[in-house]
């Protein structure tokens, strides 16, 4: 039997995103600033949960991918290498995402401090670190309450590579962005997002022909022209040669 056809995704708009984030901000601030260091750098979930804060630096608005955080069994907790071998890379951050990753710093306890690698940035109130589960659960109540698209964690990193390709972002500074392994990977899942770039593309093109044929082309020459200009041309050498010597 032919396998059914998976559900369209309704991926979140810019408008539901900020409202999520106008609305979490009041309820949940620290759930809020998840959702936005996953929005703004386009990390997966069990990365963003992985996170310790000795892989954060605020001061070069930099973090570096180490560890992806997955539940065995749909219980225990441990820390696993990232999904590919680039996805093991340094994730720029926007003033956004660092204004809310010093939300998590000041809520950081001295215990947090002295854990490993720092602790976990986002956490339980004893520093455990969230569930996945936890983490897409609330998600999705979350959503419901505040009237927005029930998506999944993960359709929060297709939110990014949207908002990145549709503001003219070039494809392979989205796919570094996204650390996926080949440039062919982005372009397979967000090919149809590069319709307008495609466009804009030919569209330059058209305008630097127009506009070039708007120049003052001279006239084709004739044979006998050609001719009798290099022949003048060898006269003059030929005279310049003799009154040099």
């Amino acid at each position: 039997m032919p396998r059914p056809a998976a559900a369209e995704r309704q991926i979140w708009t810019v408008q539901d995103a900020i409202r999520f984030l106008h609305c979490c901000r009041a309820t949940d601030p620290s759930f809020a600033d998840l959702i936005e260091v996953l929005i703004g750098t386009g990390i997966r979930k069990g990365e963003a949960l992985a996170l310790h804060w000795d892989d954060v630096h605020l001061p070069e608005r930099v973090l570096y991918i180490r560890y992806t955080l997955s539940a065995i069994d749909n219980n225990r907790l441990i820390l696993t290498s990232p999904k590919t071998r680039s996805s093991k890379d340094w994730v720029a951050l926007s003033p956004r995402v660092a204004v809310a990753l010093r939300h998590r710093a000041e809520d950081k306890s001295p215990s947090q401090s002295r854990a490993d690698h720092g602790g976990f940035v986002f956490h339980h109130p004893d520093g455990r670190p969230l569930h996945p589960a936890y983490v897409l659960n609330h998600f999705h109540s979350l959503c419901c309450e505040f009237g927005v698209p029930r998506n999944t964690v993960h359709d929060l990193r297709h939110l990014t590579a949207t908002i990145s390709i549709t503001a003219g972002v070039p494809l392979p500074v989205v796919s570094k962005t996204l650390r996926h392994a080949t440039l062919s990977t982005t372009a397979n899942i967000y090919g149809h997002l590069t319709t307008q770039a495609a466009r804009d593309a030919v569209d330059t093109i058209d305008r630097a022909l127009t506009s070039a044929g708007s120049i003052e082309i001279p006239g084709p020459r004739t044979p006998g022209d050609h001719t009798s200009r290099v022949r003048n041309q060898g006269v003059v050498t030929r005279t310049q040669l003799r009154s040099e010597s």
